[in-house]
């Protein structure tokens, strides 16, 4: 049973449609990443799956049951982007009220909130009031609140948000560990390269609809490109390869070799073979996830999910102003 399905999920403010149709699928104990545009959806689409805000048509469950009954809440953790805490609160003291909150009887709360707070790196600072953490201090309690009833899901928001290289290599790990104790994380973030580190699967949002879904590895597959290297000494023979009618473009050392459509590698494999020459390297083409996120908001209509460039604001100005 999937931790979270939506089909065909909808939701209109009004003329303005912030979902048009979304169908993702996370399944348990998996790191599962959303991106898109500021704009695109994804606090509403979270909204939604936490009973804040009601769908206009679709369905979304959690755990099984509809998105906002009251028993699947209480196995959820949730982290939003721009969480305030009260200032006047201690660590401790915080942890303790959302302790009381999630219904954890006092025993428990005085047991697990150092160890918590430990997890996330805070524990010297548990008796210092809030007002004196640093933002990554309170990004870390924020964790620490969303992790402290063990759920079995938890939205992080982007929980690296203010804090610092070393700590936010941590937060990865403790994803990882969570992902291991079988719990499944499903994370909000801009920061495209951690996403591509962590997550099992991503799906992209673009004007409220589901641009892109899949694996890591999937999404930032090139297919159809290949890069090719022999033993020293030896030498490519790019025109018989390109005889076969594939594209072979030098690459510091190596070829890049574009296969035709459909067709695959192994004819530029056996010409090698049978002409007796060493393959040391072989690897499919990859894009980082980044260049994935940038090529789709690039293809995209300006002004829709994107600000236009600067170029294009100065060709679409009065010729007035343009002087």
């Amino acid at each position: 049973m999937p931790v979270i399905e939506t089909r065909d999920l909808r939701k209109h403010y009004g003329p303005v449609k912030a979902l048009k149709g979304v169908s993702i699928r996370v399944e348990p104990g998996e790191i599962y990443g959303l991106l898109g545009q500021n704009g695109a959806g994804k606090t509403t689409l979270i909204k939604i799956l936490l009973g804040i805000v009601h769908k206009t048509d679709g369905s979304a469950d959690l755990l099984g049951r509809p998105a906002g009954t009251v028993a699947v809440r209480q196995q959820v953790g949730y982290l939003p982007e721009d969480h305030r805490f009260p200032e006047y609160h201690t660590g401790y003291s915080l942890m303790d009220f959302y302790g009381q909150l999630y219904g954890m009887p006092r025993a428990d709360r005085r047991r697990k909130i150092p160890e918590m707070l430990e997890v996330v790196g805070i524990k010297a600072r548990m008796d210092y009031r809030i007002r004196t953490y640093s933002k990554g201090m309170k990004q870390r309690l924020g964790i620490a609140q969303s992790l402290f009833h063990d759920p079995a899901v938890v939205f992080l928001d982007e929980p690296t948000d203010g804090v610092d290289p070393v700590g936010r290599r941590e937060i990865r790990d403790l994803m990882q560990g969570l992902k291991e104790r079988g719990k499944t994380v499903f994370l909000n973030s801009h920061l495209l390269g951690e996403v591509e580190q962590v997550c099992d699967r991503v799906a992209i949002l673009q004007r409220g609809s589901l641009a892109r879904q899949g694996t890591v590895a999937d999404l930032t597959r090139q297919a159809g490109r290949f890069v090719i290297g022999l033993a020293p000494g030896q030498e490519f023979p790019s025109d018989e390869v390109a005889r076969l009618g594939y594209s072979v473009e030098p690459v510091g050392g190596r070829v890049e070799v574009t296969l035709p459509d459909g067709q695959g590698i192994d004819p530029v494999l056996g010409l090698l073979h049978a002409r007796g020459l060493n393959l040391r390297h072989l690897v499919e083409k990859k894009q980082t996830l980044e260049d994935v996120f940038v090529a789709m908001v690039d293809a995209a209509d300006p002004g829709t999910d994107r600000r236009p460039g600067r170029r294009a604001r100065e060709v679409g100005a009065p010729a007035a102003r343009r002087k």
